[in-house]
């Protein structure tokens, strides 16, 4: 008995991957245009002062468990820059990365001006990283939200020591 039912068991995954290879596929290429500089100096003087807000605000940052600090810094179309730290909690996941921090405060104290860059900066420990980090998927979603929301693009500026990387548009972040 144990042996007939494994022989039903494997005729069943064949005719399950049988049934998957039916299926069509398409191949699609997903690409993100990046404009890469070695230095935040080297980027307009508007996006320096929005990364420099980043960098200071990661002073701020409640990370005691990752000692992961990142900071971000938000440019509302009024010229107002916002900035926001990661919050962490020890009742992970409840703490929040400092890109929602920001886009949270941004729209829920300005919810009529819209939201046109955000400048990303982190420390591991002391030090700010070298390579630029990117948000995370939540943080990506609520980035795209904002920009659907206003209808406009908004540039994500990613700071890091050796280089420091622009996406123009939300929706080109991959």
């Amino acid at each position: 008995m144990a042996l007939n039912l494994i022989i039903i068991i494997l005729n069943n995954r064949r005719k399950l991957s049988q049934s998957f290879k039916k299926q069509s596929m398409v191949q699609k290429d997903i690409h993100t245009i990046v404009l890469e500089y070695e230095s935040e100096y080297e980027l307009e003087p508007v996006d320096q002062k929005l990364v420099h807000q980043a960098k200071l605000s990661t002073d701020n940052a409640y990370a005691p468990y990752s000692n992961f600090k990142v900071g971000a810094a938000v440019l509302l179309e009024n010229g107002k820059m916002i900035h926001g730290n990661n919050q962490e909690n020890a009742a992970y996941p409840s703490g929040l990365c400092a890109e929602r921090v920001a886009l949270f405060f941004a729209n829920s104290n300005f919810p009529e001006i819209k939201v046109r860059r955000i400048a990303i900066a982190a420390k591991n420990g002391d030090d700010f990283t070298k390579l630029p980090i990117t948000p995370c998927g939540s943080c990506r979603q609520v980035i795209l939200e904002a920009q659907n929301r206003y209808e406009i693009p908004i540039k994500i500026i990613l700071y890091g020591t050796e280089k420091v990387q622009i996406i123009e548009d939300a929706s080109r972040i991959r």
